[in-house]
């Protein structure tokens, strides 16, 4: 048989890019292309449509190899495991034990104890690692800080009496005093004293890390993707030189550091994120001249956000965190916890513990995400992501830094009033429906009850700490005022019944009464549609019949000139009227007497809380 390599498509010129932006104008017919077609992020940059090789030839991370500085590919050349990691309270020691023990027989190989300040105790973590392996499974630790370096001891000798290989403990100790300046405001700056001793203390356990930079508690608190990897840098630099003046050595103190990241939603963009993240902090330990480049290695644990989840539709929150894992395994992260579905509104359960590991373990045993080395590497688009974001993350680093670093703008409150600002941007795009919140503001589920759920707030242990004159982060989930609309709703003598006035144009009356019904029922209204009804009077007697408290005409532009006003008239004080959309006749109606109106440009939130109001629901 002759060997011939017949080479596709050769007969075919391949098309230039200003070909392509050619057809698109066609295709397009006059609309504007930076508007129709390029987006506007939040990270403060443009994303074109398309990508070409062109693009991605000039920028610098195609090159990069996987382990390799600056790591932007990541920190292994052989393989993408990453550790699956649960978090444990342990208050308790034999309980907390008994379930790590568990867990561990079930996919888990990292573990996280939450141990109080008060329970620190050579006898308490002797009871805690019975029968756990530390130098087979990563063992992580968060405890008061003003208690770290007190554990940290104890550990050692822990590890000691078992004759561990210094080498193989791999984990952390949770030690960030500087989050609680920004996330609650609390002045903690003298325990930043203990840090060298710290690291002196666990200097041996080269894998063991005990500086960590929460910046999780940011993108928890509504963050844009490039203002975490930006201030997630400054203050990791704000750690390595407060160490490195303290005379610990730069490649020491650099081990020693451990990112705790978050991961929202935009799936792309967070893959990009940790690429990008990697690179700039290996730039930033450079700086410091360690003795290899080993030291400029980026250690991050990813932890799925708990900013977009929600109370109601709460298995939802299962597709939003497993996107969310998907960007963290993809991205080659050290290794990631999901936070349970029901977090937000309870303790999780067994049940939801489960699906929370299930989900990375379905990425490695079914997907085999764990085998492919930076599967995005050479993307077009990604590697754009990857670069734009570095920029601009870099730029909000910069700013920190001529601020005087991240704990002098901490303790000024720049960086809190920031994310706060993003915050209430994000709250105020939800409640005009440009940010989507699945289940809550778009499509939720008409008929779901809470049955006693109530949203609960995180943990904010004071640990000592006396709050002061600082600024903090005003942390509120995304769904949370939609939520307490609804709860409020719940808790009426009546539940409403917004009743859908369907008439005329046959698309128009059944859009704008879907419309109509996704955004009534966000207030836990009971909807109730119609197929059209041939006169307004016979729509009102069936509206009335239906015990409506709402009734909404749904029909064309052209026909509420005919409809609205009769309809109205017709309705009188039996219900609250509301017109679907925002037709030209709009100051006819409202100079008859017609007020409210829903339609895509009005404030959802508002507009639900002032029918509640009227409707007599506080």
């Amino acid at each position: 048989m002759a060997n011939n390599k017949e080479k596709l498509f050769t007969e075919f010129s391949a098309p230039t890019t200003q070909e392509w932006l050619d057809k698109i104008q066609v295709d397009l017919k006059g609309a504007d292309f930076q508007k129709r077609l390029v987006w506007k992020t939040n990270e403060g940059f443009s994303v074109q449509p398309f990508y070409r090789r062109e693009d991605v030839e000039k920028l610098q991370t195609p090159n990069a190899m996987p382990d390799e500085f600056p790591f932007v590919r990541g920190n292994k050349k052989d393989n993408n495991l990453w550790y699956v990691r649960q978090e444990i309270e342990a208050s308790d020691a034999k309980a907390a034990n008994a379930k790590a023990l568990d867990v561990l027989n079930k996919g888990i190989d990292s573990l996280s104890f939450r141990i109080p300040g008060d329970a620190v105790s050579a006898e308490f973590v002797e009871q805690l690692l019975e029968g756990i392996y530390c130098d087979v499974v990563e063992v992580n630790f968060n405890t008061c800080k003003r208690h770290s370096v007190e554990l940290a001891k104890i550990l050692v000798a822990y590890f000691e009496k078992k004759g561990y290989d210094k080498e193989k403990v791999v984990g952390s100790i949770d030690w960030d005093p500087i989050e609680k300046i920004v996330v609650d405001g609390k002045d903690v700056q003298p325990i930043l004293k203990f840090a060298p001793e710290l690291i002196e203390v666990l200097k041996e356990y080269p894998n063991f890390r005990c500086i960590s930079v929460n910046s999780v508690s940011l993108n928890n608190s509504g963050a844009y993707i490039v203002q975490e990897l930006g201030y997630a840098l400054a203050w990791g630099n704000e750690y390595l030189q407060q160490l490195v003046d303290a005379g610990v050595e730069p490649t020491l103190a650099a081990n020693k550091i451990k990112f705790n990241m978050g991961i929202s939603e935009n799936y792309f963009m967070e893959i990009a994120k940790f690429r990008a993240a990697r690179m700039l902090w290996a730039q930033i330990v450079k700086q410091y001249e360690p003795k290899c480049d080993c030291a400029c290695k980026m250690c991050v644990n990813a932890v799925t956000t708990s900013y977009n989840m929600t109370v109601f539709d709460a298995y939802v929150n299962m597709l939003r965190s497993q996107t969310e894992t998907m960007s963290a395994a993809i991205a080659g992260v050290h290794s990631i916890v999901v936070t349970p579905f029901d977090a937000v509104y309870e303790t999780p359960n067994d049940f939801s513990e489960r699906i929370a590991r299930n989900q990375q373990l379905l990425l490695k045993e079914e997907c085999h995400f764990d085998k492919v080395v930076d599967p995005a590497s050479g993307s077009y688009y990604i590697e754009e992501l990857t670069t734009s974001l570095a920029a601009e993350g870099w730029k909000i680093f910069l700013k920190v830094e001529e601020e005087g670093g991240f704990l002098a703008a901490a303790l000024a409150g720049t960086i809190q009033d920031d994310i706060n600002a993003t915050n209430e941007k994000r709250h105020l795009h939800a409640a005009q429906r440009r940010e989507f919140i699945l289940g809550t503001n778009q499509f939720p589920n008409f008929t779901e009850k809470s049955e006693g759920k109530q949203p609960i707030d995180g943990c904010k242990d004071s640990c000592g700490h006396e709050a002061g004159s600082i600024k903090n982060i005003n942390s509120t989930r995304l769904a949370a005022d939609f939520e307490n609309l609804r709860l409020a709703t719940e808790k009426a003598k009546k539940q409403p019944v917004a009743f859908m006035l369907t008439i005329g144009n046959l698309v128009w009356r059944q859009a704008r009464a879907q419309f109509s019904c996704n955004f009534l029922a966000s207030a836990g209204y009971k909807v109730i549609d119609n197929l059209g009804f041939a006169t307004v009077d016979e729509g009102v007697a069936a509206a009335k019949e239906a015990g409506a408290d709402i009734i909404v005409l749904c029909s064309s532009d052209d026909e509420y000139a005919e409809y609205a006003i009769p309809a109205y008239q017709a309705t009188g004080d039996s219900a609250l009227f509301v017109v679907a959309g925002a037709p030209a006749c709009s100051e006819d109606l409202k100079a008859a007497g017609i007020e409210n109106f829903i339609h895509v440009k009005v404030n959802q939130l508002e507009t639900l809380k002032l029918f509640n109001q009227k409707l007599g629901i506080k």
